[in-house]
């Protein structure tokens, strides 16, 4: 039930924004895909598709381990600042000692983790952690909001690799969720002088390159390829609409007291002013909670997956680099040179590796491309029911100022007419 902590890290990822061509993904054409006319009723709309994605949504029966991540400490040393934050399971599984845990874990834990389950399944895609360090656009890295962000991001880490078929009982991940010292596990494994002779290794086969890859993988890296620019965009775009609706906000903030102001000096206008300072002030509140929810559930979602595109270039360079490695030594073997029985057996290993390394690729793949569109999916649609409750509520302050006017407009030409 006690263990020890890991903090959280999802930076802001605050760009300067200037690319005018990300914004081509989006001028193209603003009729739906299919080119069908646009729905009348958009509440309808995205009901249905709320709907249809509460009915995707997996069995939560299923799950047989669930993880969360909470409780952030701050910790101040005589040399560094860190959270850690607390980690507690509960699982049905027989593997494990008890049905719950409970241990703090810090963000160099999580990367140890990550790291491992890399060395060990290096073709398998290892959900991406949130950055390290504070990007550009956080004043102070132990924020609140910064916090929670990375609260979340880590909690999403976690599920992932729990939901993994293969990475989930793995048994770092299990010392991860239930041992308290973490130190002992740390120690085992390849030491620094073994991971850098794989590091040298793998830039020796990365500049070789491969004789021939697979036309399955080919196509799967081009895949990330375009996913990474699609992605990257929409990402840099979704910032730069964020930005430019904080600048709306000040702006409508300022925009109100003026209204209020101009009633000092025009009786006569007095009531349509005061209409029009109310309409600013509500429109302004329903702008900031537009703002909250791109910032927290559009955003991270999107930066998630940029760090995705990042991992599946990754787990693609491994694969070619075992692929690699594999056709030199072979090449080798076929010159006739050195020990040809010892050779023999390492080219016969190597072989049976780069088959592991497929297989597994191949399984991961299309359990990812699934999550992937599930996740987005969500997104979007959250993201679509979020628009239209705010243009409706913004349409309906400004259809009662409207009314409001009509009302005393008539009033008014009675009481002339009379």
């Amino acid at each position: 039930m006690s263990g020890q902590a890991v903090p959280a890290d999802f930076s802001e990822h605050m760009l300067d924004l200037d690319e005018d061509e990300d914004l081509e993904v989006f001028s193209k054409n603003t009729s739906l895909a299919d080119g069908s006319p646009m729905p009348n009723s958009p509440s309808s709309m995205v009901n249905q598709y709320r709907l249809e994605e509460d009915e995707e949504q997996a069995d939560p029966n299923n799950k047989d381990i669930f993880i969360t991540v909470d409780n952030p400490e701050s910790h101040v040393t005589a040399i560094e600042t860190f959270i850690m934050y607390r980690v507690v399971t509960k699982t049905t599984r027989s593997e494990f000692d008890s049905c719950e845990y409970e241990v703090r874990r810090r963000y160099q834990d999580f990367l140890w983790l990550r790291s491992r389950l890399e060395e060990n399944h290096p073709t398998l895609i290892v959900h991406p952690l949130p950055e390290k360090f504070v990007m550009k656009g956080m004043v102070e890295r132990f924020n609140d909001d910064f916090i929670e962000t990375r609260r979340r991001a880590l909690h999403r880490f976690l599920n992932k690799i729990s939901e993994h078929p293969i990475l989930s009982y793995g048994e770092h991940f299990k010392a991860f969720l239930t041992a308290e010292d973490l130190a002992p596990h740390k120690k085992q494994g390849p030491g620094f002088l073994s991971r850098m002779g794989e590091t040298v290794r793998a830039v020796a086969n990365s500049v070789r390159g491969l004789r021939s890859r697979p036309e399955e993988f080919t196509v799967m890296q081009e895949y990330a390829e375009n996913f990474s620019n699609k992605i990257c965009s929409v990402d840099r775009v979704t910032q730069r609409i964020i930005k430019e609706q904080r600048e709306y906000l000040d702006e409508l903030k300022q925009y109100s007291p003026t209204y209020t102001q101009w009633v000092e000096s025009e009786e006569d206008l007095a009531e349509p002013l005061k209409g029009m300072a109310s309409c600013m002030e509500h429109c302004g509140k329903e702008t900031e909670e537009q703002i909250h929810h791109l910032s927290d559930s559009l955003l991270p979602i999107l930066h998630e997956y940029v760090l995705c595109a990042e991992t599946l270039k990754a787990v693609m360079r491994r694969r070619d680099n075992i692929q690699a490695e594999f056709e030199t030594k072979n090449e080798a073997l076929l010159s006739r040179k050195g020990d040809q029985e010892a050779l023999q057996e390492e080219v016969d290993g190597l072989a049976d590796r780069v088959e592991l390394a497929n297989n597994a690729l191949r399984g991961d793949w299309s359990r990812w491309l699934s999550s992937m569109r599930t996740d987005l999916r969500s997104a979007f649609v959250s993201s679509a029911e979020k628009n239209v409750e705010y243009y409706e509520k913004c349409l309906a302050v400004w259809e009662s100022f409207l009314l409001s006017q009509r009302e005393e407009s008539g009033e008014q030409k009675e009481g002339d007419s009379s």
